[in-house]
């Protein structure tokens, strides 16, 4: 029986994601899913338009057998922070196949950048290409002499790598994606979860585009104000996780000629930093994550399950005595910084969509989906 790990944030929950999900049961029908969930913020700092219930509601409805909670610490970071903290988890469950996305479907060239990235020398030849002023994508590609520039192609590299350098033995399945990350226009059945967002943007019916799913409104004007008071007030921004060597200075300077958050991203970029990076920057200042906690914050302390089907619940049972990590049943009792974050993000998210997401944070148990295997 193969134990196949996803690994995913479900901005929102569309047809593609149920079309992978249908793939995998196809492929291996007598599998455990089990997913590795993103909640609030996401791996690009923004926040989520599907609440962290909604989505793993959504993941057991339509396959998942478990699903797990990717701390905000890890998940709102950079990709080989993001993959390494997933797979950690997705190892400690027994994996045995990572499937993810992948633009190009190309698994060799996927590998031959892990395995370029992972040489002893890589990061001082990454960094002499970055000192020429270059963003870290051209210089990643430069080093690597692969050309990957796609988001879940970028993903899948920082999985592997992951898996290579702790000899994890999990296996890796690439499912070619049948649209395109950067387009926003198309109409197709499958689309993008970033062609959906702009759809909702312009006020596009999306009901074709997604089984189905609640999705909220996140106030991004008072996202703005909120963090344009802490950079006005805070004499320290150089203490948050993120901001780099100036980078606080360069808030400082630019915050009163900004009147939203595009304008606040737009007016601190520089060739060095790409949006994604800035946007993880703001949502850590805004939340408040310390440099100081994330440098004794290095893996995983704990698993929180967030939703189980049957079939989860026996696996979970047979396999909990080997578990290197505990699984938490009253998280919010347990004495750790990756837990604190978590519920500060939840706090913050609380108030910029006006949803009590609290109090899932406090039942202490997992969302639980009854269903025989294959059925939905």
């Amino acid at each position: 029986m193969e134990i196949i790990g996803l690994i995913a944030e479900y901005n929102p929950f569309h047809n593609g994601h149920l079309y992978q999900l249908e793939k995998i049961k196809e492929l291996y029908p007598d599998s455990i899913i089990i997913l590795v969930l993103n909640g609030y913020f996401l791996e690009r700092g923004i926040p989520s338009i599907e609440t962290k219930q909604e989505k793993t509601r959504l993941a057991l409805k339509y396959g998942v057998d478990i699903v797990l909670e990717h701390p905000f610490i890890f998940g709102s970071n950079s990709a080989d922070i993001f993959a390494s903290s997933a797979l950690e988890l997705l190892n400690c469950l027994s994996v045995t196949k990572l499937v993810f996305g992948s633009e190009s479907g190309d698994k060799s060239k996927l590998f031959r950048s892990a395995e370029a990235q992972l040489h002893e020398d890589f990061d001082k030849q990454l960094k002499s290409i970055l000192d020429t002023g270059v963003n870290y994508p051209t210089a990643l590609n430069k080093a690597t002499g692969v050309d990957i520039s796609e988001p879940n192609d970028l993903l899948g590299v920082a999985y592997i790598k992951s898996i290579l350098k702790n000899n994890y033995k999990i296996d890796i399945e690439v499912i070619k994606r049948t649209n395109d990350y950067h387009d926003i226009k198309s109409n197709d059945v499958i689309v993008s979860a970033s062609n959906i967002r702009e759809k909702i943007k312009n006020n596009i019916d999306i009901t074709k585009y997604i089984p189905e799913g609640n999705l909220v409104n996140i106030n991004y004007n008072l996202f703005f104000t909120l963090l344009k008071y802490k950079i006005i007030t805070d004499d320290n921004l150089d203490s948050y996780l993120s901001v780099d060597e100036g980078l606080d200075k360069r808030l400082k300077k630019v915050i009163n000629k900004s009147n939203s958050l595009d304008e606040l991203i737009k007016n601190t970029k520089t060739r060095r930093y790409t949006y994604n990076r800035l946007m993880r920057m703001m949502i850590h200042v805004l939340v408040g994550v310390k440099k100081t906690d994330k440098e004794i914050i290095e893996h995983n302390e704990y698993i929180r399950v967030l939703g189980l089907s049957n079939e989860g619940q026996k696996y979970i049972n047979l396999i909990k005595k080997d578990l290197t990590l505990p699984i938490v049943s009253k998280f919010t009792s347990i004495n750790s910084l990756i837990k604190d974050y978590e519920i500060k993000a939840a706090e913050c998210y609380k108030l910029l969509t006006g949803i009590d997401v609290m109090k899932f944070e406090y039942q202490n148990k997992p969302l639980f989906k009854e269903q025989k295997k294959g059925n939905n």
